[in-house]
């Protein structure tokens, strides 16, 4: 494995580190970063993903939230991947909300995209192997929370593998990525026309499930993005017409920004740490 640890920072008695590696998924060197809590008492610690959203990379989340005073008071790792293959000869658009930055936790398979862009196979196998490789007295239990373009990916990849994950939530996430400009363009490009196959990777859809893991969604109403980019009718009906377990919190006052973010995010290591105990 070509794993190399290029960053490594103590924040509240833990590590937060920033690793290399070079990616066999997605052909192209990748970054991401990851906390790990102290664990003093050498106990079985679980993990949580994070995802975030679209321009990001794995340092908005570790730099901006303040995240890292929560896991270690609640002894949990967290895990940051990036949001999209990386590197000059990685397929691009010159558009923001495609290409590199902008990988939609999907697997491509239209051409130019489908040589690199998996970054929902990357996530789900390969950066879980190097995770379970770092988190020492890992105690197998995971959560999956995201923003935006990754709240998306979390509860896309949360719900698709359900048995997996126990909790997942998302601050301002694309609910209906099928039916807004952000996911139509996204999954023209990534998947193609045909829009039954876009189906796998909604999370309107994949909310029609069965045994899917408790949600929690936080969506601030003077989001710049929102009603159209997040408008959360459809996956809320859908939700309650199987009888899924969803808290959805509209939030007065509050933007898409990290202030949002940082503002609600021990909500979301509550709720979190309640199913992965």
């Amino acid at each position: 494995m070509s794993l190399k640890r290029i960053e490594q920072h103590y924040a509240f008695d833990g590590e937060q580190c920033k690793y290399s590696h070079y990616s066999e998924v997605l052909q192209c060197d990748m970054t991401f970063s990851i906390y790990l809590p102290s664990n003093k008492e050498k106990k079985k610690i679980p993990l949580i993903w994070w995802l975030s959203g679209l321009t990001c990379t794995d340092d908005n989340f570790s730099q901006k939230s303040g995240f890292q005073r929560l896991a270690e008071k609640y002894q949990v790792a967290v895990i940051i991947p990036d949001t999209s293959p990386r590197g000059e000869n990685v397929t691009d658009d010159k558009a923001w909300d495609l290409g590199q930055g902008a990988g939609f936790y999907l697997n491509a398979v239209q051409d130019p995209w489908a040589k690199h862009y998996k970054m929902y196979t990357y996530v789900t196998d390969e950066l879980t192997g190097i995770a379970s490789t770092l988190v020492h007295n890992f105690s197998g239990k995971e959560s999956i929370m995201g923003h935006s373009m990754g709240g998306h990916g979390a509860l896309v990849i949360g719900m698709k593998n359900a048995a997996r994950f126990k909790s997942i939530s998302a601050f301002a996430p694309i609910l209906s990525p099928s039916q807004v400009p952000w996911g139509i363009k996204a999954f023209s490009s990534y998947l193609g026309e045909d829009k039954a196959s876009w189906k796998e990777w909604d999370a309107s859809e994949l909310v029609k499930g069965t045994d899917i893991p408790p949600i929690l969604i936080t969506q601030g109403t003077q989001d710049m993005f929102y009603p159209e980019q997040l408008e959360e009718t459809t996956f809320l009906e859908n939700a309650r017409e199987n009888n899924q377990e969803v808290n959805y919190k509209k939030i007065e006052g509050y933007d898409h920004s990290y202030f949002f973010i940082a503002t609600f995010l021990e909500d979301h290591f509550d709720f979190h740490m309640k199913h992965l105990k």
